[in-house]
C-alpha cells in the first residue's frame, strides 16, 4: 500500500479527471447549446481547461467565451437549462475510464477502506455513470455538487462524508485532480492525494501541494517503479 495510506480509514474521490475522463461527453454538449444559439464552438481543448466547478460555471465559461462578455442572467439560465438536457441524453458514450482505477478500487476495498465519491458534477448524472463503468459497487456514499448547499472547494461536502461515518478528519484522504479538490481536502483536515493526468483548468495540481501524488491510482495498491526503487535504495 502507497505510503500516504498511513492510518487512513476513508478515502473521498473526486470523479471527473479522477476516475473518468468526461471531457468529449461535456464538450458535445456545450457545443450543442452553442450551436443552438448560433455561437461558435468551443471544442474539447477549451472544455478541458472549464471543467471543475459544477455545471452551472461550465456553460458560463463557454458563453463568455464565444460571446466575448460575460452573458445576460436569462441567456446563462437558458444556456444552463439546455446543457443539462442534451447531457442527460448522452452521458458516457464518448467518456473514458483513466487506467488503474477499477484495480485500485478494488484493491483498497479489499483492505476494508470505506470509499466515498465526492464530485461538482449534477447528483442526477452520477449513478448512470457509475453504474456503466462499473464503479457503483466501490462506494458506501455520493454526494454530488447539489447535494448539499456547498460543493467544493468549501469543505462542507468533505466533512459532511467524514461525520456520516464517524471518521475523524485526520484519517481521511481526499483523491482528486484539482486545486479545488486539494483545497477543500486541506479545509476539511483530509490527507491529500492529486493525480497530474486530470484538468485542474490547465495548471499543474502539484502547485497546490499535496501531500502526494501518483500517476495511476494503481501506485495506491501496487508500488511504481521509483518507489521500489527507493525502498532497495534505503
Amino acid at each position: 500500500m502507497h505510503p500516504v495510506l498511513k492510518d487512513i480509514r476513508l478515502i473521498s474521490f473526486d470523479l471527473d479527471g479522477t476516475l473518468i475522463d468526461s471531457v468529449p461527453d461535456l464538450a458535445a454538449a456545450v457545443d450543442r447549446v452553442l450551436s443552438e444559439l448560433e455561437l461558435p464552438q468551443a471544442g474539447i481543448e477549451k472544455v478541458r481547461h472549464w471543467v471543475g466547478n459544477g455545471s452551472f460555471k461550465l456553460v458560463e465559461q463557454a458563453l463568455t467565451d464565444a460571446l466575448g462578455m460575460a452573458p445576460e442572467a436569462s441567456l446563462l439560465a437558458q444556456g444552463h437549462e439546455r446543457f443539462l438536457y442534451h447531457y442527460s441524453q448522452d452521458v458516457g458514450s464518448r467518456t473514458q475510464l483513466y487506467p488503474g482505477v477499477i484495480e485500485a478500487l478494488a484493491g483498497l476495498r479489499a483492505q476494508g477502506l470505506i470509499l466515498t465519491l465526492v464530485t461538482n458534477k449534477p447528483k442526477a448524472f452520477v449513478p448512470s455513470i457509475l453504474q456503466s463503468f462499473g464503479l457503483a459497487e466501490y462506494f458506501s456514499l455520493f454526494l454530488g455538487g447539489d447535494s448539499l448547499p456547498q460543493k467544493k472547494p468549501d469543505p462542507a461536502p468533505l466533512l459532511h462524508v467524514a461525520e456520516h461515518f464517524g471518521i475523524p478528519q485526520a484519517a481521511c484522504l481526499m483523491v482528486g485532480d484539482s486545486r479545488h479538490d486539494m483545497r477543500a481536502g486541506k479545509a476539511a483536515g483530509f490527507r491529500t492525494l492529486a493525480v497530474p493526468y486530470g484538468y485542474n483548468h490547465g495548471d499543474p495540481v502539484s502547485q497546490s501541494q499535496p501531500d502526494a501524488l501518483v500517476e495511476s491510482l494503481a501506485e495506491l495498491i501496487i508500488p511504481s517503479a521509483a518507489q521500489v526503487a527507493a525502498r532497495s535504495e534505503a
